[in-house]
């Protein structure tokens, strides 16, 4: 059975109320959704709590959801909107947005020009949201460019040219952190 439509099947079992599929939909999916939230938000105990309010919201919204087969694209929207929603909240309050920098500044040591996880996240942190979230979507998650455009909510030639413009920008941040293109 292909990978998607077992999860297409947990999503069904979900939504009829066993609590094992829900578990086994988490088990395959925190991973993925919780390096996409670390990727936007930058700190480790941030995206703890972000990724467990999108699991809250999920568990609230499985009953709407029509489509299981496209479950992947609508969680990313829905970790989207708990991003935002948090990003929105931590500008508020400058100390949050203060604590997030430094978390990304603390990620950026080097390990002799070989570029680390942790190295390139650190690159991310540098982008603008928009653009680290499309390389985050489409390059760390593996979304088709499709599915890219879904959760974005704009159309797949948005989505190519913004993934075009966030290579070139992350080439650069690199570059100036050192490293080379």
């Amino acid at each position: 059975m292909s990978d998607d439509r077992r999860v297409s099947l947990l999503v069904v079992r979900c939504r009829l109320g066993e609590r094992e599929a829900f578990h086994d939909l988490v088990r395959i999916w925190h991973d993925p959704l919780w390096r996409y939230v670390r990727g936007m938000v930058g700190a480790p105990h941030v995206a703890d709590d972000v990724a467990q309010e999108t699991w809250v919201a999920v568990v609230r919204g499985l009953p709407r959801l029509r489509e299981p087969e496209r479950f992947a694209p609508w969680l990313f929207t829905i970790a989207r909107r708990t991003v935002t929603d948090h990003l929105r909240q931590a500008y508020r309050t400058p100390e949050t947005a203060e604590e997030v920098t430094e978390a990304v500044a603390d990620d950026s040591g080097g390990l002799g020009g070989v570029l680390t996880t942790l190295e390139i996240e650190a690159g991310l942190g540098g982008l603008p949201p928009l653009e680290r979230e499309v390389l985050i979507l489409f390059h760390l998650q593996d979304l088709p460019l499709a599915d890219c455009a879904d959760v974005l909510g704009v159309p797949p030639g948005t989505v190519k040219s913004r993934l075009h413009r966030a290579r070139r920008m992350l080439r650069d941040v690199l570059v100036e952190r050192g490293y080379e293109a």
